[in-house]
């Protein structure tokens, strides 16, 4: 009998104690797996709402029944977080039957990401969208079916957007360019990494309305031009900004963007109009920078590491001169006696 109380004491007050705390540092898949372990563990384990605000289905066959059968169990009623990151089986068809029947657990959502879920269309985006009206976070990288229109209904169901990731969506015009920057002037961070159709127009649309923007991600993209590029100067915000292949981007575009004074980041990667005179204009407004590269730019010389040492010898931690065929003085002693901090000399492989 005593050896019974003991047990009976563990289980109803030693394991939840315990478990409180560890809980709270294992990934769902691990929380899952110990709910089929007893029925101790699992009463304590669902007596956390705050463990279950999550559905983490990433990489993850049969996603699309998975997420209907765990919305229709009471511990998923305030989820805020959703990743099908990369989820296999999933397609319109489940996102309309969560529409109809689990709409109700989706309605504090704030993040989604749905990168890579190449069956979603904009029925899809229609669908779950309509269900999140409290959405702030939407990731949709390398969609290539989603079109204008999906943006349409993101823009017309979330209201509260600030972090947009569109990277790879190949079919997205100056249209959403437009829907963004007319509904979401509190954006902060957006990526439109490879979005090939979209021009100058769309962008200095964004570069105007959405003036809190801190991060800008416009890798691979060669259509833009210092029409644009120039408007970047008026995000006084912006922190990260990823100019990589900007192929019509002078130095009087960059002397524009030096007046993001708080840029901490830029990737001029094959930026290969640059000279030393942009870099400079850089280095003298961009003081607080950490991370930047020039890889592939013939145009510069040791001048503008000059330049860049007098400003940001405290703070450049990363610094890409490879390809640099101009700077003559860039071995790792060379650059450590410019930047002492410097951690990282090499982004591109």
């Amino acid at each position: 009998m005593e050896g019974e109380e003991q047990t009976s004491v563990w289980n109803k007050e030693t394991v939840p104690k315990v478990m409180k705390i560890v809980s709270t540092r294992l990934s769902q898949r691990d929380l899952i797996s110990l709910l089929l372990l007893s029925p101790w563990l699992h009463r304590t384990l669902i007596s956390y709402p705050s463990l279950w605000l999550s559905i983490d289905l990433r990489e993850m066959n049969n996603a699309g029944d998975r997420l209907i059968a765990a919305l229709s169990l009471p511990r998923y009623q305030h989820v805020k977080q959703l990743s099908l990151e990369f989820a296999q089986d999933i397609d319109d068809g489940h996102l309309e039957v969560i529409k109809r029947k689990c709409s109700g657990s989706l309605e504090g959502l704030e993040s989604l990401n749905l990168n890579g879920c190449q069956k979603i269309s904009d029925n899809g985006i229609e669908a779950i969208t309509s269900c999140c009206p409290k959405l702030k976070v939407f990731s949709i990288y390398w969609n290539v079916r989603v079109t204008d229109i999906g943006v349409k209904h993101l823009v017309t169901n979330c209201k509260y957007i600030v972090d947009l990731n569109f990277s790879g969506c190949k079919h997205l015009s100056d249209k959403s360019l437009q829907l963004v920057a007319d509904n979401y002037q509190e954006l902060e961070s957006l990526n439109l990494t490879r979005c090939v159709k979209m021009t100058d127009s769309g962008l200095q649309q964004v570069l105007i309305k959405c003036s809190f923007l801190q991060s800008l991600n416009l890798y691979a993209l060669s259509s833009f031009t210092d029409e644009a590029y120039k408007k970047i100067s008026v995000l006084s915000h912006l922190r990260f900004l990823d100019l990589c292949g900007a192929q019509n981007l002078s130095d009087d575009g960059l002397f524009c963007i030096a007046k993001c004074k708080k840029l901490t980041s830029l990737n001029l990667t094959w930026c290969v109009r640059v000279t030393d005179v942009g870099v400079i204009a850089i280095a003298e407004g961009c003081t607080s920078l950490e991370f930047l590269s020039l890889f592939g730019i013939v145009g510069v010389t040791d001048k503008c590491l000059e330049a860049l040492s007098k400003s940001c010898t405290n703070t450049i931690t990363t610094l890409d001169v490879n390809g640099c065929v101009g700077i003559k003085r860039r071995s790792r002693d060379d650059l450590l006696r410019l930047f002492p901090y410097l951690k990282c000399f090499k982004v591109h492989s």
